[in-house]
Formats: structure tokens, C-alpha cells, sequence
């Protein structure tokens, strides 16, 4: 059981790393300068699955929110605005829960990942081409950058619940992966 929660810790840990590239692409600025985060009081490797868990689900869900809103308002196929609707409240509520359990773990509440290429992230240069595209060109934007942020954020809310130590953490992440699986299939289902 430890060798299954060391390659989940590390899994993640991978995953926050080799995803988050510091050079920004050509769509992004680059970060601002800013004051380095002290680290809250998780001092633990499962704690740090925790606080990596968490700093990276919360701007994930936020990014997500905005393209949803706006698929909501924009899309042509009427299932997929319902859908994107829901989903959009849903997300909100998560992210309520994300920033309470942040600041219970002592964490900033600032994007440590701003700026940086995270896999399953709507980045600012997704918002740009989706804005920019009409009808079934917005549709295919959305789409693929929804899905890749759904399997995403289950595949590491999945590691957070194998490697994590804060009952509070393991929870969200079990129930955003239950979440995550039903999104998914709803998505599937309008897109067949």
C-alpha cells in the first residue's frame, strides 16, 4: 500500500511538474513578478499531494468556469448550452469548496500556476480562440478543451485520493471523480 501511495504522490507530483512549463507560450505573458508563496503548514509528502491537489484543481476549475459561461451563452446545439450550464454551477460550487479547503490548509489563495502550460487547463489563449470562433467552430473548441479539462482533473483528483492525507482534500477529489465520470458520459452522449 505505501509503494501504491509513494507512485501516486509521485504521479502527481509529475504531473504538476512536467505540466506546469514556466516559459509562456505565445499566447500568454509571462508571469508578473511576484513576492515567492511561503508554503502553508502541510510539511508532509502526502500534505504537499494535498496542497499541489488542491493549487492546481482550483485554477483548472476557474478557467473551465469562464469557457462554460460562455458555451452556455454561445453554443448552437441546445443540448450542449443546458449541459454546459449545469456543468458551469456545478463548477462554481466546487470552487466555493476548493477555496475553503485552501485557506483550511493554510494555503494562498493566488494562482501559483499563472502563466504556466498546465494539461486539462483553459488558458487564456483557449478563452481567445474560443471567443474568436462561431457556430460549429466554437462548438469543436469547446468540446476538445472541456474533455481534456474533464480527464484531467479526474485523473489527478484520482492520485489526490490514492496519495493524499487530508480527509477534507480525499473527499472533493473522491467526489470529483465520481462528478467527473458523469460529466464525461453527459458529454458523450451529446456528442455522438
Amino acid at each position: 500500500m505505501k509503494a501504491v501511495r509513494g507512485t501516486a504522490a509521485a504521479l502527481l507530483a509529475l504531473l504538476v511538474v512536467t505540466g506546469c512549463s514556466s516559459a509562456p507560450s505565445a499566447d500568454r505573458k509571462p508571469p508578473a513578478a511576484s513576492t515567492p508563496v511561503q508554503p502553508g503548514p502541510v510539511d508532509t509528502l502526502s500534505g504537499a499531494t494535498d496542497a499541489a491537489w488542491i493549487q492546481l484543481m482550483t485554477p483548472m476549475n476557474e478557467g473551465a468556469v469562464e469557457l462554460l459561461t460562455m458555451a452556455a451563452d454561445r453554443a448552437g446545439d441546445p443540448r450542449l448550452r443546458s449541459w454546459a450550464s449545469d456543468l458551469a454551477t456545478a463548477h462554481r460550487a466546487e470552487l466555493g469548496r476548493m477555496r475553503a479547503l485552501l485557506k483550511e490548509l493554510g494555503l494562498p489563495s493566488t494562482n501559483v500556476h499563472e502563466g504556466h502550460e498546465m494539461p486539462g487547463m483553459v488558458t487564456p489563449g483557449d478563452l481567445t480562440r474560443a471567443r474568436a470562433a462561431e457556430g460549429a467552430a466554437f462548438e469543436k473548441v469547446f468540446v476538445v478543451q472541456i474533455r481534456e479539462h474533464l480527464e484531467h482533473s479526474a485523473r489527478v483528483s484520482r492520485s489526490e485520493v490514492d496519495a493524499g492525507s487530508e480527509t477534507a482534500a480525499k473527499k472533493l477529489a473522491a467526489a470529483l471523480v465520481e462528478a467527473r465520470r458523469g460529466e464525461l458520459a453527459g458529454l458523450g452522449r451529446i456528442t455522438a
